[in-house]
């Protein structure tokens, strides 16, 4: 391409997440690299995923949507949150998005605007953070407490004069999952302060607690302020297929649209119709995938809790471990130190200031990389100590 033969500066909103992000790109592993970085699947797609999304080439779906998503999918949608939440889901408060990541950036750009407090608990998917500020909003992080469940009583005072408060249940990095206590509280603290809610449920599938998963649509507090925000990707193994879907009130759900139809456009069509046939016929699917994810984790917590310099909180869902370390090294430092023994983690300061003094592990892998990982950790860890 020519050079560009004007001066030329990004946007303020651009300038602003590169100012502030905190997300990291690591540099592409190399084959003798063991990655527990990984935030996807390493499963395939379920096969009958992908026959749906090659019938329906076959058929004809290979034209527009409509803007909101298929009616056939919106519909099944609307039927499984009206089975969780126990309310009817009507027409126009379904909005199938570009997976959960431009889900999320509908949400929080439609709703944030310059100057508005957005609270976002600390650690958290960084995602949340770019989006806010590329909204021009200010981001109160809340430190967790050490066990990385909220501290209520700063939830509440971190929530006064706040627009929003955006989370994901359950947690990345941590995963933490949160009990219907915390999740019956933030619903009250959300009324008491006028809050509205983003809630990021797209690891909701993967609870490896004795307690009930509660969701923010078993919860009638969050009704009438909350945007619910899920993705097919981490169930159902698709996270190159790029399908997710926000619901809630109609008027939130009008202004996500006018985001996402203007930035995006309607979703694809054939990738829509084997999102359907994930929803309603591959519930075995996933419960084999987490039988074999809660192996993994044994795994993984077993390894982990044998290496002197960590400290493990268990984790309760989603696919990650997020161990303290006690080495006076800067997370950052520590990742590229790994990389030298050959297994890429992530830097809990990734995730928010209270994330420093972490890393984040992925089992999201095969046992034998898990094994092989973690020894490589033990080693590398070792040799700094």
């Amino acid at each position: 391409m020519p050079q560009l033969k004007t001066s030329f500066c990004a946007s303020e909103a651009v300038l602003r997440v590169e100012r502030t992000s905190l997300r990291v790109q690591q540099p592409a592993s190399s084959q003798d690299m063991i990655s527990l970085a990984m935030g996807e699947p390493d499963f395939d797609t379920p096969a009958r995923i992908v026959n749906a999304a090659a019938d329906a080439l076959q058929h004809g779906f290979t034209h527009y949507a409509p803007l909101l998503g298929d009616k056939a999918l919106c519909s099944a949608l609307a039927a499984d949150i009206s089975r969780q939440s126990g309310y009817p889901v009507k027409a126009g408060e379904v909005l199938v998005t570009h997976g959960g990541t431009a889900g999320l950036a509908a949400a929080i750009l439609s709703i944030v605007n310059p100057g508005d407090r957005v609270v976002i608990p600390d650690p958290t998917y960084s995602l949340y953070a770019d989006l806010v500020n590329m909204a021009g909003g200010i981001c109160i992080p809340m430190p967790c407490k050490t066990d990385l469940h909220w501290d209520l009583a700063r939830l509440d005072n971190s929530l006064e004069g706040a627009k929003l408060f955006v989370f994901c249940n359950p947690g990345n990095p941590t995963g933490i999952v949160h009990s219907r206590e915390e999740i019956e509280s933030l619903g009250k603290l959300a009324c008491k302060h006028d809050v509205l809610v983003i809630a990021d449920e797209a690891y909701s599938d993967l609870v490896f607690t004795d307690r009930p998963f509660t969701s923010v649509l078993h919860v009638p507090a969050f009704a009438g302020r909350t945007l619910y925000c899920q993705t097919f990707s981490k169930s159902y193994a698709m996270t190159g297929w790029r399908v997710g879907y926000l619901a809630g009130p109609p008027e939130m759900i009008a202004a996500a649209a006018r985001v996402h139809n203007t930035m995006n456009g309607s979703v694809n069509s054939a990738v829509q119709r084997a999102a359907l046939v994930a929803l309603t016929e591959c519930r075995d699917d996933v419960r084999r995938m987490y039988a074999v994810y809660r192996e993994r984790r044994a795994l993984m917590m077993e390894g982990l809790a044998a290496i002197p310099e960590l400290r493990l909180n268990e984790p309760e869902g989603a696919f990650y471990c997020f161990p303290a370390y006690s080495l006076p090294v800067p997370a950052i430092d520590i990742v590229a130190l790994l990389r030298e023994q050959g297994i890429a983690v992530r830097p809990g300061s990734e995730f928010g200031a209270a994330g420093e003094g972490h890393i984040r592990l992925s089992y999201a892998a095969g046992k034998d990389a898990i094994s092989e990982g973690i020894k490589r950790l033990r080693q590398g860890l070792a040799g700094l100590r």
